[in-house]
């Protein structure tokens, strides 16, 4: 065992390792992206189709007296449905691409522009560029990952469409499988290039002192690296916030001009703005959210690696500071080897009913998770020594304790899981409770949603609590880091679920303007799923954040020398309300710049159905809804992105690093409340009005007749006042689960990676 343990910790083994595993996590990606592209769009004369019930005209035996009229008619429907499928998709992708070009276009200009600030402020000293390479790498790969998830989004939602005209089971094998190309590529992706950044930098920043017993070279390094985790945040953030600001302008706008005014239903193909929110789908829900885990995956390494230069024995002769990073690797191999449940539906995780959809899912949480038990204890056994120390901690740490720090972030993971779909699956009471009250009106389930929401906080907040204790009680702020990770450890997974969701939503919006209505059944279900899915998704970006923050506030201590943090200090603690504050007035930003957005949206398509351009027959102007989407959005990101940009720097500039202290210790407690109840409440109320519109509400029979003496019957369907309450709950929820709720943690990220990086030059500037 000892030989193979020395084998195992050594650079050669562990940088190999990683190379490796990356490129296979790459490699899985790819098949999965051919295996999407191989579905045969042209077959829809498949046994079971939708299409199919058409096609029986067509195959019966040719009978001179047949009449030829009703087989052209049948031949017309079936060509008229397949162009139509293929032109959406193509609109679709065409504003996909238009919004991301042009937001790439002010990304471009904001790297430049802070690559000038890291490089007057944040390096050793001028004419050095080892923070900003590592900035500008960690953005181009977020960017990369985000468009890569958002082309295969785009291309998976119209074969899911054909695909769920066949059979549920294979509607959804084609979005998860999609949603895996976002998985594996994001993963394998970022963990490519930080290795190659370290092995790289070991190489020129150390110079010829590779081996030099001076562990504090290397956390100076791993300080210069971390500028890779504050390039995927930064980006993470215009993606969130930018393509949050889209998706939910172009639906509010969709719904309220659309459903509730003109009451026509959901994704109707008559609404203008029902192409901008399939757009928004793929531009916030896939590349924002792509880059905003991207950013928890980076600076949860980069956390422990600034960390892990504290320590002699972790950096100096050997390849165990390379734990952090193989805990990822042993993710991936898990995560493939879990994939294939959900896939092989002939040997597992068969479905055959609509509740069979949110079962999968689940299993594949379950599965990831009990495999990962027993990979990261042997990686933590094999990868670090029996024990070693770290500077400032008068203990030794072991690798036992190492290896319970990550299990319980992956613990920790797991159990926010299904606390929140709990909270936000209309198979549980909470939901179910929230349908029913919309019978009263808007106003009880807008007062029940939010109390929901509030209450889902308990449970994950707890689990936080506890694994933080035990992790900084085990290993210190290095444990905090190792137990981010170990949340993160089942990110394939935890991102194809997550990315199944929206894949899912534009299939079922596909299906609806198609008339194909069967298929919309199906695609309904998997949305509904799918809502549950984003919901969990955000659960573990949330929850991983708190973790990812507090890991990064420690490197950010060790790099400034600040031992304590002390509220009962006047600067301190005024730092702690300010920072308090900052999620409030982030979230105003965010959920202002939606209204702004829809309201103009509204007005564009009042002014569509003025012109008769909302009604059987015509095509209403789909690019004019687009456009506004795409120019509000771009418009409006800049303040609340300023905010979290400027507030560190502004506030280190003035008061130094213990301001600095305060104003993220703020941030990081009042944001995370924030973020998981604003998720929550609006996951709940989508999926309760899908609850609805499903027809889950039991009619009521009144003691009362109509005129004509018939019982009276009071129905709850979809188009009912229950269905036009539910939609407002839905309405009012979607920014706060698609746009403010998940920027909110990048907020809390970004502002202590900012911290880490600028930590020098807090220290020379401060008043």
């Amino acid at each position: 065992i000892k030989i193979w343990k020395e084998m195992a910790v050594s650079l050669v083994t562990a940088e190999v390792f990683l190379l490796a595993v990356s490129a296979i996590s790459i490699l899985f990606g790819i098949i999965n992206i051919i295996a999407v592209n191989k579905v045969d769009m042209e077959e829809i004369k498949a046994s079971g189709s939708e299409f199919d019930e058409n096609q029986e005209l067509l195959d019966e035996n040719d009978d001179a007296n047949e009449d030829e009229s009703t087989r052209e008619d049948a031949r017309q429907w079936i060509k008229n449905k397949y162009e139509l499928l293929l032109r959406l998709h193509s609109k679709i992708s065409d504003g996909a691409n238009s919004f991301l070009f042009k937001e790439y276009a002010y990304m471009a200009v904001f790297i430049v522009l802070f690559s000038v600030i890291i490089a007057c402020l944040a390096e050793t000293q001028i004419g050095e560029f080892w923070t900003v390479i590592a900035f500008v790498l960690g953005a181009v790969i977020s960017i990369i990952s985000g468009f890569l998830g958002m082309r295969i989004a785009v291309a998976a939602n119209v074969r899911t469409t054909k695909e769920c005209s066949i059979s549920l089971s294979r509607g959804f094998v084609v979005a998860y499988k999609a949603g895996s190309v976002l998985g594996f590529c994001l993963v394998g992706l970022a963990l490519l290039f930080l290795t190659v950044l370290i092995m790289v930098y070991r190489r020129t920043y150390l110079i010829d002192r590779e081996h030099t017993a001076d562990a504090e070279l290397y956390q100076m390094m791993f300080e210069k690296i971390a500028g890779y985790g504050l390039g995927g945040s930064s980006i993470a953030l215009f993606g969130r916030v930018g393509g949050g600001i889209y998706t939910k302008a172009a639906d509010v706008g969709a719904d309220l001009a659309g459903k509730v005014v003109k009451g026509l239903p959901e994704d109707d193909i008559r609404n203008p703005g029902t192409i901008a929110d399939n757009v928004g789908d793929n531009v916030g829900d896939i590349a924002g959210m792509g880059s905003d885990l991207f950013g928890s995956l980076a600076e949860s390494s980069c956390a422990a690696l600034v960390v892990s230069g504290t320590s002699q024995q972790l950096v100096i002769d050997t390849g165990a500071f390379y734990y952090p990073l193989l805990i990822t690797g042993a993710g991936i191999l898990c995560s493939i080897v879990t994939w294939m449940f959900a896939t092989n539906q002939e040997a597992c995780c068969k479905i055959q009913r609509y509740s069979d959809v949110e079962k999968v899912i689940k299993y594949q949480l379950v599965i990831s998770t009990v495999l990962l038990i027993p990979a990261l204890f042997l990686v933590s056994f094999f990868a670090l020594p029996d024990s070693f120390t770290f500077k400032g901690i008068d203990h030794e740490v072991t690798n036992i304790e190492v290896f319970i720090c990550a299990l319980c972030g992956l613990v920790s993971g797991f159990l926010i899981g299904m606390v929140t779909e709990y909270y936000t699956s209309n198979e549980y009471y909470p939901v179910q409770e929230l349908a029913d009250s919309c019978k009263k009106g808007a106003a009880p389930n807008i007062i029940k949603g939010l109390a929901l929401g509030y209450m889902s906080t308990i449970v994950p907040v707890l689990c936080l609590a506890a694994t933080i204790y035990v992790s900084f009680k085990f290993a210190d702020m290095y444990g905090i880091a190792i137990a981010a990770l170990g949340m993160l450890s089942n990110l394939c997974i935890a991102l194809a679920i997550d990315g199944y969701g929206p894949i899912s939503d534009n299939a079922g919006g596909i299906a609806e303007m198609c008339a194909l209505n069967l298929t919309r059944q199906r695609t309904d279900r998997l949305d509904a799923a799918g809502n549950t899915t984003a919901a969990i998704g955000k659960g573990f970006a949330i929850g991983s954040a708190c973790l990812v923050s507090l890991a990064l506030f420690g490197a950010f201590a060790t790099r400034t020398n600040l031992l304590v943090v002390n509220v009962l200090e006047p600067l301190q603690f005024a730092g702690l309300v300010v920072g308090a504050m900052l999620p409030y007035a982030f979230s105003a930003l965010t959920m202002k710049a939606v209204g702004t957005a829809a309201e103009a949206m509204i007005e564009e398509i009042a002014r569509q159905d003025r012109e008769g351009l909302i009604r059987e027959g015509v095509e209403p102007d789909y690019a004019k809804c687009i456009a506004i989407s795409t120019e509000s959005s771009l418009r409006e990101m800049i303040a609340p992105g300023l905010l979290v940009i400027c507030t560190p720097i502004v506030v280190g500039l003035f008061f130094g690093s213990k301001g600095v202290a305060g104003l993220l210790a703020g941030a990081i407690v009042s944001g995370i409340q924030m973020a998981i109840s604003a998720s929550n409440t609006g996951g709940a109320w989508d999926n309760a009005k899908k609850y609805i519109e499903a027809n889950k509400i039991q009619p009521e029979i009144l003691n009362e007749r109509d005129e004509e003496g018939n019982t009276i019957i009071l129905r709850h369907n979809k188009g009912t006042e229950t269905h036009k309450a539910a939609v407002v709950g839905d309405t009012v929820g979607d920014p706060l689960k698609d746009t403010s709720g998940p920027a909110l943690n990048i907020l809390i990220k970004l502002m202590a990676i900012i911290s880490l990086v600028f930590g020098d030059f807090y220290e020379k500037t401060a008043w």
